[in-house]
């Protein structure tokens, strides 16, 4: 009764092991989901936040002095010194403070500069 038993175990798995209609092909349709949800969120969501990581690395490696600056906290200021890590912002007058370079969130736009979105929209 035991050999039956081993018997029918080997055969049912040999049965599975065998390449017919839902072998490879099969595999790869219950794949085919996966690969398509991973490049909409690739598309969606990882390429354009490298873009802005990109963008942000390069402001902060293009902030000179004079530069009207908007911090993660949300002081407004003028950039009065910078050094290899640490900007010193003139957030009035006779205050200055001192930030860390990776705080700066973006530049401050004067009323004499013209807006990138509004040009980029047209």
């Amino acid at each position: 009764m035991q050999n039956l038993d081993i018997l029918s175990t080997i055969t049912f798995a040999q049965g599975g092991a065998q390449q017919g209609p839902g072998g490879i092909t099969g595999m790869i349709a219950q794949f085919f989901p996966f690969i398509i949800l991973f490049v909409v969120l690739y598309l969606i969501i990882i390429r354009p936040e490298r873009r802005r990581a990109k963008q942000h690395r390069e402001l902060i490696q293009k902030l000179k002095a004079g530069d009207q600056v908007v911090t993660n906290g949300g002081l407004h200021g003028k950039v009065t010194h910078v050094e290899q890590a640490i900007i010193t912002i003139q957030v009035a007058e006779g205050v200055e403070v001192e930030v860390e370079r990776n705080s700066v969130a973006r530049l401050q736009q004067t009323d004499s500069e013209p807006q990138e979105s509004s040009e980029n929209n047209q």
